[in-house]
């Protein structure tokens, strides 16, 4: 697990592209605190960078940037390949020498001997830049689920990519604010793919690699890994028995590390599944890391001891007051890479696993959005109902019913209006009103820029595509790699293993999410998961931010001068509005 970055550009010198990168690394250095390394070919202007957080081969022999044994191919990585050693054997018998015990040089190997097909037999969390000497190309590599973070922009024969967009502004390059950032976290709470707070900077696509052809100086974008096909499983006994197997593999292969592993035990149904698990594994050697509260109803102690009392291993616990949040503050702004409504406790929680000394650990993200963990699930069918009504009842039930000032967005045709219908920050006229533009405008940022989908009925299945490919991946999936990798640590997520995920979405759906939340996934482990950690109302992984938020900077009038605004914090400050208003506004306010 790294950090990674780097330029093709001939129109600078040699100099000051080995300075921008380096600097682009430097930018990253949390993420990669171990080593560092760039790799420079000066015929094509070409520049890799790298910085290193070692878990596999923690030898010098998996330095970066790593070139292949004839030193024609090159690759500056970041993640984990969790069949490498299957892909190592294979290579091996097809004549394929190997250097390290590396999962890095199984990658370049594997890309000699299948070339671009290679990229969709690796199975893992990646992002990677590959260049090839002889073709003349560099490839540019993104996971099948999006796990991984990778940026990039190209200008005027330029390629530049990176894993954080901070890396971009450190680069001594002409990158410009996006006017529309703002627009886009008020009504989202992030900012969605591809989009950034950077003009011209994008996140490349999931199961998507970009090909730079040097000669050409130009580029495309390709899809590598195919769409999933299988008979549909129909017969509950059958999905139980294949939910078990496979996820007991996705833990197995992701307990790979020659660092100090572990998990997150927040006491709910995910993390206390994927502890109990590894504990059949690693038993003795296995770390859980938790967090705890004096605040009685954000408190899950009394979950995680049950599942504790179950396990071997150095069990980690940490109280988080009032007094550690304000001290930590600073620092968890400075951590976000983009702005965001999310990512504090992740942060937390990173931050208490490498002082344990932890370099990697397993997450629970991705049961919900795979199994009907959300309210979203329920309330999909609303949404069904409230786009058959005239636009000016939308418009009279926003105005008469706070819980529908979001109906607005129901408004307009377009797939991403259910999403923010559902779980969207400010309301369309609201954002308006915070900038002070027109609503037209607002709308046109929103939805005009990225084409209309067609989900099919308003379901289940809508609602988990709406999870999966909305909130988690613009949210979790983002703010669980920037904070964790601020300090350190490499989070891994089983559910999102891209087997067990395959096998989750043959099952028919009436199957699949049943008649209450996770059912299928708790029948599937019932010898296993006690009853009191699944058959209790969920709390989600919450901090007390409604309380703590008030003491802080957060709600320092004399930084809102909007009047909209100013008035979000009074209603804040009396509790009649959700703290991730008055910390999306601090943060439009402050972003740098």
């Amino acid at each position: 697990m790294c950090r990674i970055s780097g330029i093709i550009n001939q129109n600078i010198s040699v100099q000051q592209l080995k300075r921008s990168v380096s600097l682009m690394c430097d930018a990253q250095q949390r993420g990669g605190p171990d080593d560092d390394g760039i790799f420079v070919d000066e015929s094509i202007g070409l520049a890799l960078g790298h910085r290193r957080l070692s878990i596999i081969d923690l030898s010098a022999g998996g330095h970066q940037p790593m070139s292949d044994i004839l030193n024609n191919t090159h690759i500056t990585f970041n993640g984990e390949i969790y069949n490498y050693r299957e892909l190592r054997t294979e290579l091996h018998k097809l004549g394929a020498g190997f250097l390290t015990k590396t999962d890095t040089e199984v990658i370049l190997q594997a890309y000699n001997y299948w070339g671009t097909a290679s990229f969709a037999k690796l199975k893992g969390i990646f992002a990677f830049g590959l260049f090839d000497k002889g073709k003349q190309m560099t490839y540019l590599v993104r996971d099948s689920k999006g796990i991984k973070p990778l940026y990039y922009s190209s200008s005027k024969n330029t390629l530049t990519f990176a894993s954080e967009v901070r890396a971009f502004r450190a680069a001594e390059m002409m990158f410009e604010d996006d006017a529309n950032w703002r627009i886009r976290f008020l009504a989202f709470g992030n900012i969605p793919e591809p989009f950034t707070t950077l003009k011209n900077v994008y996140s490349l696509p999931k199961s998507n690699y970009l090909s730079w052809d040097h000669q050409t100086a130009t580029y495309n974008i390709s899809k590598y890994q195919a769409s999933f096909v299988s008979t549909q499983i129909t017969n509950g006994n059958e999905a139980k028995k294949k939910i078990r197997t496979s996820f007991e593999q996705a833990v197995t292969s992701q307990l790979i590390a020659d660092a100090p592993i572990g998990v997150f035990l927040s006491g709910g149904i995910d993390s206390s599944l994927i502890t109990l698990l590894a504990n059949q594994q690693k038993h003795a050697s296995l770390n859980t890391v938790s967090i705890h509260f004096n605040e009685r109803s954000y408190d899950e102690s009394r979950y995680q001891s049950v599942v504790k009392d179950k396990i071997e291993g150095q069990k980690f616990s940490h109280l988080i007051t009032q007094a550690e949040f304000d001290r930590a503050s600073p620092s968890v702004i400075a951590a976000m890479d983009m702005p965001t409504t999310d990512g504090i406790n992740t942060w937390f929680i990173s931050n208490f696993a490498q002082q344990d000394g932890l370099k990697a650990v397993l997450s629970g993200i991705g049961a919900d959005e795979l199994f009907g963990g959300y309210p979203s699930f329920q309330r999909i069918k609303y949404v069904n109902r409230l786009r058959k009504l005239p636009i000016t009842t939308l418009s009279l039930l926003a105005k008469l019913d706070n819980r529908f000032k979001r109906a607005t967005y129901l408004k307009y045709n377009h797939y991403l209006a259910d999403y923010l219908f559902l779980r969207g920050i400010f309301s369309i006229e609201e954002i308006a009103d915070l900038l002070e533009t027109e609503i037209e405008q607002v709308a046109s940022i929103l939805f005009g820029d990225i084409p209309n989908k067609d989900l099919g009925p308003y379901n289940k299945l809508h609602a988990s595509w709406l999870e999966t490919n909305l909130y988690m991946q613009n949210q979790l999936l983002r703010d669980t790699d920037v904070m964790g990798m601020s300090n350190a640590l490499e989070i891994r997520v089983p559910f999102l293993d891209q087997d067990f995920c395959n096998i989750v979405d043959s099952i028919a759906a009436e199957v699949r999410f049943g008649n209450r939340p996770k059912q299928l996934l708790i029948d599937s482990f019932a010898d296993l998961l006690p009853e009191s950690i699944w058959n209790r109302p969920k709390m989600g992984f919450t901090f007390p931010l409604q309380q703590w938020l008030k003491q802080s900077v957060v709600v320092s009038k004399e930084t809102y001068h909007n009047r909209f605004a100013s008035n979000t914090i009074d209603l804040f400050l009396k509790d009649q509005t959700h703290w991730s208003k008055a910390f999306a506004l601090y943060q439009v306010q402050n972003h740098a």
